[in-house]
């Protein structure tokens, strides 16, 4: 029997992905997006190395979920076997459920404040820390968590080197390729918004190509893996209530920090698909 397999991309994670300005960002969107083209087809030859590691170890259905914000997957250069789901109207898990067999990411930075990461935000560079019942999470712990809840294993994850580690410790058995590395050596939570974005620009990464052979042999061995061993892959277990607590940076210097809190009985997806309503924290 094949596997099903979701992807979820993300641009900044990516060997080659420079910086967010340039790369990861369309002008239109009032950045000066000179390589943001360049940067679509650095994603998307990385999901291909993914796909080609799935299939080889016996993936027959492979979903692609394009995660990131302006866009990030191009669509004419991706792997026919692929589907593309572009879109987040479901919110939270997007297209996730029990059907699958298995989720991966690809492209994925670390979460905000990681020390020794590039690009590393969570949601946007506003952030300062999201956490769920205490323990901080970023955009791949969103997501994992949720596939916990629905009995999804996550097997595979590249992207800079700091990911890696956050990864691990938050679902232990989890594959990874680290394709870069960041050079700064503060979490950065004093700054500001603007100031946050500027803070993790510098990395070493890896040629592209070689980035690809890594995640390809890496993805076929993870899929090997669940296939002769899946307690393998351990899941991240939290117990209900749960709550949702995240600090915002102040977008400019002098203003307060912000925070939001939300708590559902029963459900980690329902928690993280609450609305927003952040308040000045207080002296």
């Amino acid at each position: 029997m094949g596997f099903k397999i979701l992807i979820m991309t993300d641009m900044e994670g990516v060997a080659g992905i420079l910086d967010h300005d340039n790369w990861c960002q369309p002008p239109e969107r009032g950045y000066p997006g000179r390589y943001y083209d360049l940067g679509r087809e650095l994603l998307t030859r990385e999901v291909n190395a993914a796909i080609e590691g799935f299939c080889r170890a016996g993936a027959e259905e492979i979903l692609v979920v394009d995660g990131h914000g302006a866009g990030g997957i191009h669509p004419l250069l991706l792997d026919r076997r692929a589907q593309l789901l572009r879109g987040w109207s479901a919110g939270w898990p997007s297209a996730l459920d029990k059907s699958f067999d298995a989720v991966a990411w690809v492209g994925q930075h670390a979460k905000a404040g990681s020390v020794g990461a590039h690009l590393a935000h969570t949601q946007w560079f506003s952030y300062l820390d999201q956490s769920i019942n205490g323990i901080s999470i970023g955009e791949f712990g969103e997501l994992a968590l949720c596939a916990a809840e629905l009995g999804v294993p996550a097997i595979f994850g590249s992207g800079d080197e700091a990911f890696c580690k956050e990864a691990q410790a938050l679902v232990p058995g989890i594959i990874t390729v680290a394709v870069k590395k960041g050079t700064q050596t503060k979490p950065g939570d004093e700054l500001d918004t603007k100031a946050y974005m500027r803070h993790n620009l510098g990395a070493i990464h890896l040629h592209p190509e070689v980035a690809r052979a890594a995640i390809r042999d890496r993805a076929e061995a993870a899929l090997a893996l669940l296939r002769e061993s899946p307690e393998s892959f351990q899941m991240p277990k939290l117990a209900p209530p749960y709550e949702r607590v995240t600090v915002f940076r102040p977008d400019e210097p002098g203003q307060p920090r912000q925070i939001d809190r939300a708590l559902h009985p029963s459900s980690i997806i329902g928690v993280l698909n609450m609305p927003f309503h952040p308040h000045p924290i207080e002296k």
